[in-house]
């Protein structure tokens, strides 16, 4: 029973310096003081802490406080990630696509991104969607695609709004339904996504999913035309040319008035 107890209190010990060496480690990293989080985490690592591996990825990855080294960091996330670190796993999922600091490899980059997904990694969710969509990797399925796509796009990510409501709006994986479409680009419009202001100002001048209205076509052009997007710089003074001077003057009050609300209910 001594043996026993013995054992547990070692156990115990060892568990309790361990999360001492991480969270020693992470205010390192916190405050920027690189050198002693490399050497902090390395102490947690050794003994096996997923986050400690992860945080070594990071750093190794991107070159704070040692060079940067990308087969190293690959190294680090494969532990974090084999023992169930969702960020390591999306992390090496990115680097066996981009083919970093390892052989480039869409299959197991979709591997490592379902798993993240899986446990909620909204990026994991959106790159996974987009290797269904274009067949990276994995047999191309566009109704896989729209389901990870909706997932991401719950958590609030822009980019998946976006892509989902272009699925929506072509009828891709899901029967086509332009409202569902206006009502995605709208969500990913109030983020400031250029693409989407664009696309919702195009759903307006047409009336598709929505009543059709030029002044509310050309506030969204007028939008996307401030981020840089050359399509709705044509677009916007296309339907100016079909619009009375008191029209234009509306579509730009409400276009500034969006922008001061930063894009939020805009519409």
């Amino acid at each position: 029973m001594k043996k026993i107890l013995a054992v547990v209190i070692l156990a115990l010990y060892a568990a309790c310096t361990l999360a001492g060496d991480f969270d020693d480690g992470y205010a390192a990293y916190d405050k920027q003081n690189y050198g002693v989080a490399l050497a902090k985490f390395k102490l947690a690592a050794a003994h096996g802490n997923a986050d400690a591996q992860y945080f070594l990825g990071i750093m190794y990855s991107s070159g704070e406080g040692v060079a940067e080294n990308n087969a190293e960091a690959v190294r680090w996330y494969k532990l974090a990630a084999e023992k169930g670190n969702p960020f390591a796993q999306f992390n090496l999922g990115l680097k066996y696509e981009g083919g970093q600091g390892v052989a480039q490899d869409n299959a197991a980059a979709v591997r490592w991104y379902k798993l993240a997904a899986a446990q909620g990694i909204v990026h994991a969710q959106y790159n996974l969607a987009v290797m269904y969509y274009n067949g990276k990797g994995v047999a191309q399925n566009y109704v896989e695609a729209l389901r990870w796509n909706k997932l991401a796009a719950a958590q609030g990510d822009a980019n998946a709004q976006y892509f989902l409501a272009a699925m929506y709006e072509r009828g891709q994986g899901v029967v086509q339904d332009q409202v569902e479409a206006a009502a995605w680009y709208k969500l990913a419009a109030a983020q400031g996504d250029a693409g989407a202001q664009h696309n919702l100002g195009a759903m307006y001048y047409e009336g598709k999913g929505v009543l059709q209205d030029n002044i509310r076509a050309h506030m969204w052009w007028n939008l996307a035309s401030v981020e840089g997007d050359a399509f709705s710089v044509k677009n916007r003074n296309m339907v100016a040319s079909k619009m009375t001077p008191q029209q234009i003057a509306e579509a730009q009050k409400l276009a500034r008035e969006c922008q001061a609300r930063n894009f939020k209910n805009c519409d």
